[in-house]
């Protein structure tokens, strides 16, 4: 399955995709802006993708520009929950340098569209650190509202960060301009 828009289109992660996502969890920016304090091997990843492709709880996508093909970020539908009609979702680019380009608010857009369209969900939720306001901002501005904070709840490069959880709700995407 691919969702395409004007300048990108989202497929399925593949195993392929595996070098070019170690490659980005090791961006020590990217790293604490998703608060990633872990290491991967190459093979955690081809494992982990080849898990997620079998789980039925979950949809993972390349991000990729319309142009090139290239591979620029990737997202995660998971934990879909078809009896609640709930999901969460995650994304992340590959560079900082991708990063307020409009990229991850046209992947957010397509994947909403999936989420409430083709799946038939009625909620999606995200967790973003208070440390990422770039992310806050993105999520904000295609419709997703704060819910909670859970306070401090992370500690990275000597600091404290809060947890703010967000999300929206099919009938603020139906009233969106972004449908």
């Amino acid at each position: 399955m691919i969702l395409k828009s004007d300048k990108i289109f989202l497929r399925p992660l593949e195993e392929s995709d595996a070098q070019q996502l170690l490659n980005s969890t090791e961006n020590q920016e990217l790293r604490y802006m998703t608060g990633t304090k872990g290491e991967f091997t190459l093979e955690q990843i081809k494992q982990h993708i080849s898990r997620s492709k079998e789980d039925p709880s979950r949809h993972d996508f390349a991000i990729c520009l319309d142009q090139n093909n290239e591979m620029i970020g990737e997202l995660s539908l998971n934990n879909i929950d078809e009896d609640n009609r709930t999901a969460g979702y995650r994304i992340s680019m590959n560079a900082i340098a991708l990063t307020g380009k409009g990229f991850g608010t046209e992947a957010t857009q397509l994947i909403l569209r999936f989420v409430f369209e083709e799946l038939k969900l009625n909620r999606l939720q995200l967790e973003v650190f208070s440390h990422n306001e770039r992310g806050i901002k993105a999520y904000e501005k295609v419709g997703f509202k704060k819910e909670g904070v859970l306070r401090e709840s992370l500690f990275y490069n000597g600091k404290y960060s809060d947890e703010i959880i967000m999300s929206i709700i099919k009938k603020e995407y139906e009233q969106s301009q972004f449908k």
